[in-house]
């Protein structure tokens, strides 16, 4: 470079690095089907449109046409479970704690797996490219996945081999009852406690209580699946996250195992 002063080459050198880290970044997006890589967007935009948009909505704000009819008949008690609303980024089952956004994979469960008991259907007969990519559409919907930076932490659930025991069973009891976990599920696990006819979600929506007596849980109902219900909570709705309300790693299984009692699976 020479002829250049140094003043000149330093700029030049660094208006080089620039686009270096630029074209690492594009490189980096352009390879993840979860990232912002337009073309990826764009056909996500085509699955939802195909799929999705008759519950979810144009605006994924939940009021597609079945979204519109669900409230429209709530006053009759003939709906309690309504199309998510994208546009705030809260969702129910993840990985992450409580507060946090879900990672991709989570957000592939739900679509690959769809939702018992509800309106969400499995959609394994897409292909996986397209479950991602109408990952990547729904993400514009909320400026949280803009705006915030995904949690580091992910709960994994690992069960002991104790799980289910009588004993276990007995300490899982006592915690049912110290956490209060009766004043919403009733002390039969029922969904009559209490406080079940009062409970609201967080867009006013009236929700009722699981019973744990019959029916399956929307996450699914093995071990794993109770304990992330509850120590990750369900964003959005009365049930809290326990991640620190109960500490204690054996304490929280044992909750799982007097859940799985409840639900008539163990003795």
């Amino acid at each position: 470079m020479e002829g250049f002063s140094l003043k000149t080459k330093g700029a030049v050198i660094l208006f080089f690095l620039v686009l270096l880290v630029f074209a690492l970044a594009t490189l980096h997006t352009s390879d993840s089907v979860y990232g912002k890589d337009s073309a990826i967007i764009e056909k996500g935009k085509k699955v939802y449109k195909k799929y999705c948009i008759i519950c979810h909505g144009e605006k994924g704000d939940g009021k597609g046409l079945i979204g519109i009819i669900h409230r429209v008949e709530k006053s009759g008690l003939v709906w309690y479970v309504y199309p998510r609303d994208f546009t705030v980024g809260v969702f129910k089952f993840r990985s992450t704690p409580t507060g946090c956004l879900p990672t991709d994979d989570d957000l592939l469960r739900t679509i690959t797996n769809g939702i018992p008991r509800s309106g969400m259907p499995s959609h394994k007969d897409l292909s996986l490219e397209e479950r991602k990519a109408v990952i990547a559409y729904i993400k514009t919907f909320s400026k949280r996945w803009v705006e915030e930076e995904p949690c580091d932490e992910v709960i994994e659930a690992k069960m002991p081999k104790w799980v289910g025991t009588p004993e276990s069973v007995k300490k899982g009891e006592k915690i049912y009852v110290k956490m209060k976990c009766w004043e919403c599920h009733g002390y039969e696990g029922k969904g009559d406690g209490p406080k079940s006819d009062k409970l609201k979600d967080d867009w006013g929506d009236k929700i009722l209580p699981f019973d744990f007596t019959t029916g399956t849980l929307k996450r699914g109902s093995s071990p794993e699946n109770i304990y992330m219900t509850y120590i990750t909570g369900l964003d959005g709705t009365g049930m809290p996250s326990y991640e620190d309300s109960i500490p204690n790693e054996e304490d929280r299984w044992h909750l799982v195992s007097y859940t799985l009692k409840l639900m008539k699976r163990v003795k």
